[in-house]
Order: C-alpha cells, then sequence, then structure tokens
C-alpha cells in the first residue's frame, strides 16, 4: 500500500480540510464569496515568505479578498530589471491593476533562507536557483557583516532577517510601479518582523532605524 493510501497520509488531511470547508465554512460565508466571485479588490500586497509556519492571513486577521499574497523563499522582491519574474509581476499588478494602498514586506524569526545565506553558496550548492534567488538578499548580509560583525547564531540570523526587510522595502522602491504610486502618494510601504515563537509582529520605523511593538505603531497612527 503506498502512502498516499494511508488514513495518515498529507492528501487525506488536505482532502478532509477541503470537504469540511464546503460542508462547514462555505455556508456561513456564502454571501461572502458570492460577492467575490465577480472580482477583488485588496487593500494590501503582502510580501512573506514562503515557510510554511507564516500565515498572512491568520497573523492578520484579515478575511478573503482582504490581502494580496506573494510568498517566495526569504520574502524577497528583486530590483526593477534584475530577474524579471512572477514577484515583479505580481508588484506592478497589485499597483496598477488592483491599486493596493499599502505594501507590507514581512520576515520572520528562524527563516530559513537568511540562515542559507549566512552559510554562504556552499550550504546550498546542490540548489543552484536557491543560490541565484538568494543574490537579491546579498545586500542585506554584507550590510550585517559591516555593521555586525561579532555576531553569531541565531543573533545573526535575527539581524540579517531585520536587514533583508529593509533591503527589500529599497528594492521595492526601484519598480516603476511602486515609484509612481509613491510620487503621488497613494500607496504606503511597511516592514515587519514575526517572530514565530511569540506571535509577536514588530514594525520597522525607517526614519528612526528600529523596530517597534504593534501597540507604538497603533498608536502613531492615530
Amino acid at each position: 500500500m503506498s502512502m498516499s493510501d494511508t488514513a495518515e497520509s498529507p492528501i487525506r488531511r488536505l482532502l478532509m480540510g477541503v470537504q469540511r470547508f464546503q460542508q462547514q465554512v462555505f455556508p456561513g460565508e456564502r454571501d461572502t464569496f458570492g460577492e467575490l466571485a465577480g472580482g477583488q479588490s485588496p487593500h494590501t500586497l503582502f510580501i512573506a515568505c514562503a515557510d510554511s509556519r507564516i500565515v498572512p492571513e491568520m497573523i492578520t486577521q484579515t478575511g478573503p479578498g482582504e490581502l494580496f499574497v506573494a510568498r517566495n523563499i526569504g520574502n524577497i522582491v528583486p530590483p526593477y530589471g534584475e530577474m524579471l519574474g512572477g514577484v515583479s509581476a505580481i508588484v506592478e499588478y497589485a499597483c496598477m491593476a488592483l491599486r493596493v494602498s499599502e505594501i507590507v514586506i514581512c520576515g520572520h524569526s528562524d527563516c530559513g533562507a537568511m540562515k542559507g545565506l549566512l552559510a554562504g553558496p556552499a550550504a546550498t550548492e546542490s540548489m543552484p536557483t536557491v543560490t541565484s534567488w538568494l543574490r537579491n538578499a546579498a545586500a542585506a548580509r554584507s550590510v550585517v557583516a559591516a555593521t555586525q560583525p561579532d555576531l553569531a547564531g541565531p543573533e545573526a540570523v535575527q539581524a540579517l532577517v531585520e536587514q533583508n526587510v529593509r533591503t527589500q522595502l529599497g528594492n521595492l522602491r526601484t519598480h516603476p510601479a511602486v515609484a509612481a504610486r509613491m510620487a503621488d502618494g497613494t500607496i504606503a510601504m511597511h516592514g515587519w518582523v514575526y517572530d514565530i515563537g511569540q506571535g509577536r509582529i514588530s514594525v520597522l520605523d525607517e526614519d528612526e532605524g528600529r523596530l517597534v511593538s504593534v501597540d507604538e505603531a497603533l498608536g502613531r497612527l492615530s
């Protein structure tokens, strides 16, 4: 008997989840999905890591139709023109077609991509595509090495996670669709770092160059 035939198989769990959704969840949200069936109007482009522990809708307590989510290894946004592809297309579509008003780049603790970046190309030599992709975060590694050379272990990973969010925000600004919307003041960008073990988001204050709590960030919006 193959694994897919056993009661504990992942595909069985997925299909049973779909069944529960159809029978228990969807009926209560029928009106919402009915409205969404004809189109979407999300307010935020949420760029997150593909890490299975990160669930943007759970973290932000948002529902269907609110977030336009882009996920990839290391929550990376290549500079415009360097690696045109899925991420660049998502950014352009979100800004120009969907007219989102916010963009969030969310890094997270214990990020495998940042661990691989710290370890160097040898750590991912069996995965050449991953190695190539991580070059888009190489500037973050250089900044951490120059400014915090004595860091090692989990502290170095966390510092790189935080710097990578700053670096990717900079990369995002090179995209024409983003630059145009920023120029007319119709879009705002935000950097977040999610602590998996604590369930805590820290918000980047770019003016002060530090991370602040959600409470502090909310207070500044009042």
